[in-house]
Formats: structure tokens, C-alpha cells, sequence
């Protein structure tokens, strides 16, 4: 039932591990279930989305992100008749290798790393997780996932990388998928937070397209929108509008990756492969008011003073964490030590410990180090 341009699981190039197959469930299912049951993942639930995990109950957390990532790309796989197991498996763990606090917890960590010649991203360090440092089997180290899952952490630009598939510029559809789903999931969650939270306003946004056009099918199917002095029933409505927004983002991406399909006779997964660009695009009338919006919340949500400073106490709690293992690494755990013993680089094994650390666990450690 899958497209000729899907990933089909009887057309993966297997495991780094032979393993025997699961009798119940497809190989993408179960690395799915895998990526699940993982420490990592579960780490997710008190990791920085925007807002550090102390800040309030009702805000994203890089789990329930990861999860509406997954749900869009689920969607939208079955949609194109792509494979809906890879996208998930693909959109499940696409964070775990994130740091804690957010991108300015990453900022932090990439530029420490710099000094030693090496760089930190946080799709890089998912797979390494994925491969290495999730150790449940006695056999191997890692997950054992199938390649493609492992080719799809690096999903904005495999072609920098030593993946196991070779691919002309971009991965296969399932990953294009899961790379745009995020894009998707945390330009609107990201706004519902904002306004949530007070620190974005109706007036800022209302003349962004999106937002406009959002608002528009919310008032066709719900009737005129409430005023803002009835507090809930404004709520319930702009919570309409956000789903409008990503309706209207999802309708757009499909029908022009359809197009892009079409248009560049792209009816194999070979000639996916080798299409030297990426397939799953939103259409060049729509693209710019994705772009207008994430422009906005750069300048008015990310960069907020009050989320800033949150994100500047972390960057200081993670350069002292550094500091202190690069001097002691006998206060880590003893799995990043065996790292070292096996010839590891002390400041990657540093650098493996700190990114996994949750906001709560990171503050702790900060504590007893200050």
C-alpha cells in the first residue's frame, strides 16, 4: 500500500547488529518501541523546550514536542503513502541527544567544544546516543536500530555526514517528513506558549498571513470570536486558531510535495536518493509566511528578556558543569570513565554527560559544584 517512493521495511538495509526479527512487529515498529523505553527519552519530560521545566506545568517540554512532532509526521506519511513506523521512529528521537535548557543550552555547549576543535548539534549527538550511549543489550552498545532511523537523526543535512544509505543531498521522505513536522509542531506550539504565557500578544501577531488565515476558518466554523475580556472563552477560541495554523501548514506541504513529486518525475526510491534537493518543501507562495513567522517569535518569544534570562543562567550552569568534570571527571557516573578507559577523548565524555542532564538534574550538580 505504500508509495513506490516510500521506505519500505522489507527494502532496509538492516541493523549495525544482526539481531533475529521480531515475530509481532515491522523493524521500523520496533525501533520505535525501543527509542520509547529509552532513558533518554524519558529524559525528555524535564527538558527545555522554551521555557526552563520549572516555569509552569501547562508548557511544551521537549517530550510532549517530540511526541506533536511525531503525530505531524504520522499524519502527513500517511497522507504521501510513505512509511508512518519510520517517520515516528524518526520524529520520537529526533531530540534526544538535545541539550538541557534549549538551544542556548546547545549555543553553550557547541561553543566550549570549539575550543577542543569539535562541534556539538544536537541531531549528531541523538545518534550517538542512539548508537552508543543507550546500553540495555550485553551484546553491543546502542539501540540497534535500523540504519535508516539512524541515517534520519541527521535529517537537516546527511550530506555533511558518514551515513549508512548513500543519498545525493537529502534522506529518504520519511526524514524530510519527520525535519519539517518539527518545523511545524514548535512555530505553533511555540506561539501558543507565548500567548499563554503573556509574553506575546494578539496585537503583535494579527497581521501575520498565517495567523490571519487562521483566525478566518476559526470564525467560519466557531462564529464571530469572543472578546478578550471573557478570558475563557478567548482561550478556547485562539486554541482554535493554532489548530487552523497548523491544518493550513500541513494542506500546503502536502499538496506541494505531491507536486514536487509530479514535477520532478520522482517515482522510485532510488531516484530520492539521488534527487539532488529537498522533496518535502512548502510551495513558494506559502514558504515566506512560514519564514515571517518564525522571524517573529526569533525576535519576540526566543529572544524575550524574561525567557533570556532563564536561558542565560543555563549556559553559566553548563560552562561550570564543564569545567568542573574536565577536572574531575571522577564525579561523573562510571559508564563516561569506561568512555575514557576505552580511549574516548575526556572532554567528549564530559561533553556526552552534560548533554544528557535534564534542567532539574543540571541545576543539582551546579548546586553541589558552586
Amino acid at each position: 500500500m505504500l508509495s513506490p517512493c516510500a521506505m519500505a521495511s522489507q527494502n532496509s538495509a538492516g541493523r549495525v547488529h544482526e539481531e533475529p526479527e521480531d515475530e509481532f512487529r515491522m523493524p521500523f515498529q520496533r525501533d520505535r518501541d525501543r527509542i520509547m523505553h529509552s532513558k533518554s527519552f524519558r529524559r525528555l519530560q524535564a527538558k527545555t523546550q522554551v521555557f526552563v521545566a520549572n516555569y509552569g506545568d501547562h508548557y511544551r517540554d521537549r517530550l510532549t514536542h517530540s511526541i506533536e512532532v511525531s503525530q505531524i509526521a504520522r499524519g502527513l506519511s500517511r497522507t504521501l503513502g510513505l512509511n508512518e513506523d519510520l517517520a515516528e521512529a524518526i520524529s520520537l528521537a529526533h531530540d534526544l541527544g538535545h541539550t538541557p535548557f534549549g538551544h542556548g543550552g546547545e549555543d553553550k555547549l557547541d561553543e566550549i567544544m570549539k575550543n577542543y576543535g569539535l562541534n556539538f548539534e544536537h541531531n549528531e549527538q541523538s545518534r550517538r546516543i542512539l548508537e552508543k550511549l543507550e546500553r540495555v543489550n550485553p551484546n553491543f552498545d546502542g539501540l540497534n536500530l535500523t540504519k535508516e532511523v539512524l541515517d534520519g537523526m541527521l535529517k537537516h543535512n546527511p550530506h555533511r555526514y558518514q551515513t549508512y544509505s548513500k543519498f545525493n543531498n537529502y534522506p529518504h521522505l520519511e526524514a524530510q517528513i519527520a525535519d519539517t513536522a518539527d518545523e511545524i509542531a514548535y512555530i505553533n506550539h511555540d506561539l501558543d506558549d507565548g500567548i499563554r504565557s503573556g509574553l506575546i500578544s494578539i496585537e503583535q501577531i494579527q497581521d501575520y498571513e498565517i495567523w490571519k488565515m487562521g483566525w478566518e476558518k476559526a470564525v467560519n466554523q466557531y462564529g464571530k470570536a469572543p472578546n478578550a475580556t471573557d478570558e475563557e472563552s478567548h482561550k478556547r477560541f485562539i486554541s482554535r486558531v493554532i489548530s487552523k495554523m497548523i491544518g493550513l501548514m500541513i494542506l500546503d506541504l502536502q499538496e506541494n510535495t505531491n507536486n514536487n513529486l509530479v514535477n520532478q518525475k520522482i517515482d522510485s526510491l532510488e531516484k530520492v536518493r539521488a534527487y539532488k534537493g529537498k522533496l518535502v518543501t512548502f510551495s513558494d507562495l506559502f514558504l515566506p509566511h512560514v519564514v515571517e513567522l518564525r522571524s517573529f517569535l526569533l525576535r519576540n518569544f526566543y529572544n524575550h528578556e524574561k525567557v533570556a534570562e532563564q536561558i542565560g543562567k543555563g549556559k553559566q550552569i553548563i560552562e561550570a558543569l564543564f569545567n568542573d568534570f574536565m577536572v574531575h571527571p571522577e564525579k561523573m557516573p562510571p559508564v563516561y570513565g569506561r568512555l575514557i578507559k576505552e580511549g574516548e577523548r575526556k572532554e567528549i565524555a564530559v561533553k556526552d554527560y552534560i548533554a544528557g542532564m535534564t534542567d532539574r538534574f543540571a541545576e543539582e550538580q551546579f548546586n553541589s559544584v558552586s
